[in-house]
């Protein structure tokens, strides 16, 4: 079978750790990559989940934002209706 080169760019440290935990292995660094080259293309995706840190910001921002939303709506409610008033139970009082 025909060979290819496969060239990347990475942190010179981060590979010196990959390239001595794959001699723990047993095996090269070259190695390795076709081991997840293969497994990528016989499961058709990438075998880990990849996140992104700022999706768990995003959500921390988006609460936040809401909770503001709910202080300030429950600052606007009249005051017989706002006693009480927290979460879904609080539509009752407000003829929801």
């Amino acid at each position: 079978m025909a060979q290819a080169t496969f060239s990347v760019r990475m942190e010179e440290s981060l590979k010196k750790q990959f390239d001595a935990l794959c001699a723990d292995f047993g095996m090269t660094a070259s190695t390795a990559i076709n081991i997840y080259a293969r497994a990528v293309v016989r499961e058709r995706k990438i075998p880990f989940e990849i996140m992104s840190p700022v999706s768990e910001v995003a959500k921390e921002n988006a609460m936040k934002a809401f909770m503001a939303f709910q202080t300030q709506a429950m600052k606007e409610l009249p005051e017989d209706a706002a006693q009480g008033a927290t979460g879904a139970e609080g539509c009752d009082n407000i003829g929801y």
